[in-house]
């Protein structure tokens, strides 16, 4: 089985656990505000590759992967189920520590996808769920989609018992506002199988792409958000977790 990729990188360090494989997969149903990768969205594109071309590349520098394994993003990786289940059995077979990670726009309840996703999980260690906002009117604004079917694969995998990783990307005047935060913090803390959490700041690396691309940034003027400002939006979801774990 072919997947289409946008890229890859042989050395991620901030894709999970340990130094990782990283395949970054064609395709994306979002649109969110402050992608940095517009590339990425049209599927059908991408280059090529095979999951035995991918095991190749690992096994040629497992050492290094020890600690690691390998992580398929985005775009949307879950667009290509189909060859990530073919991708990750071969991992395991090998002993490589398997993590998506995804928007979870694509989760639908329906018997034939979940049972896709069931085969998948069973080869996935780790999930990387990139939480956008927990308003799911917000949520829509700022990617173009609700956020219910993000929340339901979050249940889901909790009903799974697959260990979760949540992201979220903090932009000044759209995802940043406290209560926000905290009923964030509220609902992933809620969750039993929650393991990590990564708060990252709002960063202006991918203006450029879009004026190569010819296409309006929608965020032009937004600032990069401190450091300082990601610490303070962490503490608010850490006091929603607690809050929430007290109950």
């Amino acid at each position: 089985m072919t997947g289409y990729i946008h890229s890859k990188e042989s050395f991620g360090t901030v894709d999970g656990p340990g130094i990782r494989y990283v395949l970054f997969m064609q395709g994306c149903p979002m649109r969110c505000l402050y992608c940095h990768n517009p590339d990425t969205w049209e599927t059908g594109k991408g280059t090529a590759i095979t999951a035995e071309e991918v095991i190749e590349e690992i096994k040629s520098n497992k050492a290094f992967y020890q600690k690691g394994g390998i992580t398929v993003s985005g775009g949307e990786p879950l667009l290509q189920l189909e060859f990530i289940t073919e991708l990750f059995r071969k991992c395991k077979e090998e002993n490589i520590h398997t993590c998506i990670d995804t928007s979870g726009i694509t989760f639908k309840e329906d018997e034939e996808y979940l049972e896709k996703l069931d085969i998948l999980l069973g080869f996935t260690d780790l999930v990387m769920l990139d939480i956008k906002h927990i308003n799911s009117e917000s949520h829509k604004a700022l990617t173009g989609h609700k956020n219910e079917n993000v929340l339901r694969l979050a249940k889901y995998l909790e009903e799974k018992n697959i260990p979760l990783w949540v992201r979220h990307v903090v932009v000044e005047g759209y995802t940043d506002k406290k209560d926000d935060l905290i009923k964030l913090g509220e609902f992933i803390g809620k969750l039993k199988n929650l393991k990590g959490l990564d708060v990252l700041p709002y960063h202006t690396m991918g203006v450029n792409k879009y004026k190569e691309m010819g296409i309006p940034y929608k965020l032009e003027g937004v600032p990069a958000l401190s450091k300082e400002d990601a610490r303070k939006a962490k503490e608010y979801i850490l006091y929603g977790i607690k809050k929430a774990r007290q109950i």
